[in-house]
């Protein structure tokens, strides 16, 4: 079986070896559709933390299952599944308090441990949730939009509340939408205007602001001096991260959803002045994906999704889906 392995920062293979074997507890599966996202394209860059090469890439994955024996979740051989790519210990201070999310032990494919990018994977049952309703594009946007999911619920997001979303990528993107969904009204921020255009045109937010000197006035000016209750970033740069402070009210909450390589820098008198609640959003958990196949009718999947190529074919366009000219928002790999 053909496989693709990012063998050191911009140097993808195409390789072959044997199909796997599934053991006890596992499911041989089929991977059908791999949606690739920041973290794929920050490790082919060479600025991903906690990532080490060689590795395959690839844990937005949608799959059909090949094999499987018996087990709990009465899945059976020709089944579509999502795979919730994070393997947790369950033993560990925050799996026992129900946040494997961010196990200290964790281990995510395509990350800490081989990923998708691979015609056949044998994987844990446990990590497997029913999905014959779905399309396979619908299947693999689940995983970004779970971490939207499990972000607007660290919020504790309220009805009619005013927030600001700083990033319009896929992760920013599903953040948008998921907190409209709870009647919250949205401010997207970005540098991309074509990025802003597609957040008002297609996901429908109240309000886009472009990423300028003069942003945090732009968003005064819309809240009527309040600024925004809730700030998340979804970009992880280091500049963004730092201004998102600039757009929260006072008694407001900062979600830090992009991961920054480095150190961040934070005026303390000014964040502290806002009594302000600082929380960072790791992956997702269980109820956060179950929660995204329920909305998952209310997304713009067609849109979301803007490039599409044959796994044969996918090296020869990843360096094009670094590029903002390109236009992507997520890229999808077909099998």
């Amino acid at each position: 079986m053909k496989y693709i392995v990012c063998e050191t920062p911009g140097q993808f293979q195409s390789k072959e070896k044997e199909v796997p074997k599934a053991d006890i507890g596992e499911a041989l599966l089929q991977i059908k559709r791999i949606g690739i996202c920041g973290t794929d394209l920050h490790a082919y860059a060479g600025n991903q933390a906690f990532f080490t090469y060689p590795r395959i890439l690839g844990h937005e994955l949608a799959a059909e299952i090949l094999e499987i024996g018996p087990n709990e979740k009465g899945l059976e051989a020709g089944d579509k599944v999502v795979v919730m790519p994070y393997i947790s210990c369950k033993k560990c201070i925050a799996c026992r308090n129900g946040k494997t999310n961010c196990c200290t032990n964790i281990k995510v494919l395509g990350v800490h441990t081989d990923g998708g990018m691979q015609e056949v994977v044998a994987l844990p049952v446990d990590l497997l949730l029913p999905a014959n309703d779905l399309t396979f594009e619908e299947m693999a946007i689940v995983e970004p939009l779970a971490i939207g999911a499990h972000a607007v619920r660290r919020a504790q997001l309220q009805k009619g509340e005013t927030i600001a979303v700083i990033g319009c990528g896929p992760i920013g993107i599903g953040i948008m939408k998921l907190a409209q969904l709870q009647g919250a009204k949205v401010i997207a921020i970005d540098v991309n205007e074509e990025r802003l255009a597609y957040a008002k045109n297609k996901i429908g937010v109240d309000h886009t602001v472009t990423a300028t000197q003069d942003a945090a006035e732009k968003v005064a000016k819309i809240t009527d001096g309040d600024l925004a209750t809730a700030v998340f970033d979804a970009t992880g740069n280091k500049f963004a991260l730092e201004s998102g402070p600039d757009y929260m009210a006072h008694g407001g909450r900062y979600v830090l959803v992009g991961l920054s390589k480095g150190e961040l820098h934070f005026s303390h008198p000014a964040i502290h002045a806002k009594e302000t609640t600082l929380l960072c959003s790791r992956n997702a958990t269980l109820e956060d994906f179950e929660k995204v196949m329920e909305t998952l009718p209310k997304f713009p999947t067609d849109s979301f999704i803007t490039h599409t190529v044959p796994f044969d074919e996918m090296t020869a366009h990843f360096d094009s889906w670094l590029q903002p000219e390109t236009g992507v928002i997520k890229a999808m790999v077909e099998l």
